[in-house]
């Protein structure tokens, strides 16, 4: 009996991921882990049946007027965003952040069809039901690229366009690249532990300089996976996936009619070929840091501002800077 016992104990471990050990079962909704501020829903019709979007909003006490809206990136959620929102606040905006369908808190819907236009047409129907008719939009790598899809969809709504290291500025697939199928993409994603979410960020956000106030972000994506809904999120993060190596929005930049800054890390390397030690990588062949330089070119009044010494995350990398520099870019 304690043999049978013993081998089913064994069978049982062996069928939980390695990496599931010592990392806290956070939900597919991260719905045991708490933001920094309180989560308010929005719900709406999508597929066949209904999602619901959480979103941070943050009124100041002195507003001057105007409105952001805050979006992640694909590794990243709202919460990540608190502490940018929290200087922003301070200085008279009214901010909302909010975590996009197939991410975070948000629902992940199987037959979901992700799409830039479907992220960005609930979005809008978020800041519709907060009486939010115009707005500058701040987006994060991801976020970013979604950030300029809503501004070619809805111009007048967007009153100033900033894209944090965004993806998207160069079509990876016509320049050569080769296309991942979705089964492809959902394998990855069974393989992803929280030591491979480190090992990324580390090369391709931090330039290999880790600081221990980058963790709690990787344990809430980590901890995503655990769990018996593991399988929603690797299906939502794998589906996303194929969404940005499908619809780039480089062949829309020329298109972009609003006041638009890039926000650049230039020691991201994110996209590009790393050679030689990551801290000494400056602007790496293909990298984010490198096609900003001529895609910024394609934006009509378009302005680069560069972060020197700043890798992918600069919100995160260096939060004093970023917001300086943020708050320059929202007073022209």
């Amino acid at each position: 009996m304690w043999l049978r016992r013993a081998l089913v104990g064994i069978l049982a471990l062996a069928a939980v991921p390695a990496f599931a050990q010592g990392v806290p079962d956070l939900g597919a909704n991260l719905e045991r882990f708490d933001y920094p501020a309180p989560v308010s829903w929005f719900e709406a019709p999508a597929g066949n049946g209904s999602v619901r979007m959480a979103y941070i909003e943050l009124a100041p006490e002195m507003p001057n007027g105007r409105t952001l809206v805050l979006l992640h990136g694909k590794n990243f959620c709202a919460a990540t965003w608190y502490e940018t929102a929290a200087a922003l606040v301070r200085s008279g905006y009214r901010v909302l952040a909010l975590d996009q369908v197939g991410f975070c808190k948000s629902s992940k819907p199987a037959d979901f069809q992700y799409s830039q236009h479907a992220l960005m047409d609930l979005t809008a129907k978020l800041l519709d039901s907060r009486g939010i008719d115009r707005a500058t939009l701040i987006g994060h790598s991801m976020g970013g690229e979604l950030a300029a899809r809503f501004a070619l969809l809805w111009p007048k709504r967007v009153e100033q366009l900033v894209m944090v290291n965004p993806l998207g500025l160069n079509d990876r697939l016509a320049e050569g690249g080769r296309y991942t199928p979705l089964a492809a993409l959902l394998e990855n994603e069974r393989k992803t532990t929280r030591e491979s979410i480190k090992a990324y960020q580390l090369a391709a956000y931090y330039h290999g300089d880790w600081r221990p106030e980058y963790d709690q972000w990787v344990t809430m994506r980590a901890g995503m996976y655990q769990g018996a809904d593991r399988e929603v999120m690797v299906n939502a993060q794998a589906r996303t996936s194929e969404m940005l190596q499908t619809q780039p929005i480089a062949a829309d930049l020329s298109r972009l009619s609003v006041p638009t800054a890039l926000l650049i890390g230039m020691l991201d390397t994110t996209g590009g070929n790393l050679q030689g030690p990551p801290r000494a990588v400056r602007a790496a062949p293909g990298s984010i840091a490198a096609v900003a330089e001529t895609a910024v070119k394609r934006i009509p009044g378009g302005t680069l501002v560069r972060l020197e010494g700043l890798g992918h995350s600069p919100q995160v990398e260096d939060p004093a800077t970023f917001q300086r520099t943020l708050l320059e870019i929202l007073a022209r």
